[in-house]
């Protein structure tokens, strides 16, 4: 296996969503967990007891209610400001103990680790395995290899065989990679999509081995560039580096499918500015401001009246991270796509055009603009949202609670770490 100067090692929350509502709930250790898309509409997590009743990842909810009757399964809304913060808490975590570390999603990082002896790496990957575990809560899992590819295959293999207890390091496994690859199916290696599966099984190539042991040109021609990348890491040969930067997103959306159908274009406007409200403060937390606002309506396309959609994009006069700029242009939008009599069923506000403060080029012809920074009004915002809970202070009555465009989300756990009348009470007798 060719030699490198570096490891890397894949964190992995076990079951993250279901880990974080049993963490506050220990009477659920052991009993089977799933928790539900926005407004309660499909599974999207499950715990290792969810999976064995063989409920599938993404299934409607209403096609599983009987099974998940049946086995008394509990079952959760999402509630993601209490998954947020617990990921947060996760990779601040990884921080304090490494140097560089990619958060790759939310329940997930990359570390770099030195392939040089002389230590007890998998003493240490222990150790901050129980440290997540007693300081947040979580547990993981933690897979480390030459490369991504393989760190993914190792991460996989600790989190399914208890005897690694939790950690599983690729490197120390001497001659047994070939073997270990033979037991993965292509579908499941790391960027290898269902499209792309069917395009190698049609050739052959069913398990990680084959794909390493491919021909390069033919991989290239099913799977360009990418999959011929992928088969070089499978080979132990880094070609996805760690992003410690990553890049700057190029759009930003807050959309939402309504708990019930909405007509009414005031309850529209709520709707529209809760969700620009909501993006802006996305777009803020990257340090970026937005050169064109996009907004669209739609009844869906099962509508029993009379189906409408509609959408439009304008471009702002000057890039603005401002909550209030953004939502005089939204609703400005609003008023001229709305259309009286449809009941629509879902809103979204996307952002393009995303910049640095001050990168976008003066435009000579232009007309001159007002000048307005909201930038020290921004601040205080979210300084006291971030410190107080969300919505603590917001534009309008638009907290979505009671409102009939608020999302379903009825069996929603409280948000125990980030409001304080959620905050779990002991009492000591």
């Amino acid at each position: 296996m060719p030699t490198t100067n570096k490891l890397f090692a894949l964190v992995d929350c076990n079951n993250f969503y279901a880990s974080c509502e049993r963490l506050f709930r220990p009477d659920l250790e052991g009993k089977p967990i799933v928790v539900l898309s926005n407004n309660d509409g499909c599974v999207i997590a499950r715990s290792n007891e969810a999976k064995a009743l063989g409920i599938p990842m993404g299934a409607p909810l209403f096609k599983v209610r009987a099974l998940l009757d049946r086995h008394r399964v509990e079952v959760f809304s999402s509630n993601f400001a209490l998954y947020g913060d617990l990921s947060y808490r996760v990779m601040e975590l990884l921080r304090q103990n490494e140097y560089h570390v990619e958060v790759y999603s939310i329940d997930e990082a990359f570390l770099s680790l030195p392939v040089a002896g002389g230590w007890d790496r998998l003493g240490y990957l222990l150790g901050l395995r129980a440290q997540i575990l007693k300081e947040v809560g979580i547990p993981v899992s933690i897979g480390v290899a030459r490369t991504k590819t393989l760190a993914k295959v190792a991460n996989r293999i600790a989190k399914k065989n208890p005897h690694y207890r939790g950690v599983f390091d690729l490197e120390a496994a001497e001659g047994q990679l070939d073997s270990i690859l033979a037991g993965v199916e292509v579908a499941d290696i790391w960027g290898i999509g269902r499209r792309s599966t069917e395009k190698l099984n049609l050739r052959g190539i069913v398990t990680a081995l084959d794909l390493k042991q491919a021909d390069e040109k033919l991989v290239r021609k099913l799977l360009t560039v990418t999959g011929a990348r992928t088969r070089l890491e499978l080979h132990g040969i880094p070609c996805i580096p760690l992003e410690l930067s990553p890049p700057s997103p190029k759009s930003m959306v807050t959309s939402r499918s309504f708990g019930r159908p909405v007509a009414d274009f005031e309850q529209l406007r709520e709707a529209v500015i809760s969700y620009t409200s909501m993006v802006a403060e996305k777009l803020r937390r990257q340090g970026l401001e937005a050169d064109c606002l996009h907004l669209f309506i739609t009844t869906g396309p099962f509508a029993r009246d009379s189906s409408y959609s509609a959408s439009q994009t304008v471009t702002l006069p000057q890039p603005t991270a401002s909550t209030a700029q953004l939502i005089a242009a939204a609703l400005r939008v609003l008023k001229a796509i709305y259309r009286q009599g449809p009941r629509y069923r879902k809103a979204g506000v996307m952002l393009t055009g995303l910049i640095k403060p001050g990168y976008r080029p003066v435009d000579l012809f232009a007309p001159p603009q007002p000048a307005r920074d909201d930038r020290k009004l921004m601040a205080a915002l979210d300084t006291i949202n971030g410190k107080w809970g969300r919505q603590t202070i917001q534009y309008g009555m638009t907290a979505e609670a009671d409102k009939p465009w608020g999302m379903q989300q009825g069996r929603r756990s409280p948000a125990y770490t980030s409001k304080w009348e959620d905050v779990a009470v002991v009492k000591a007798e």
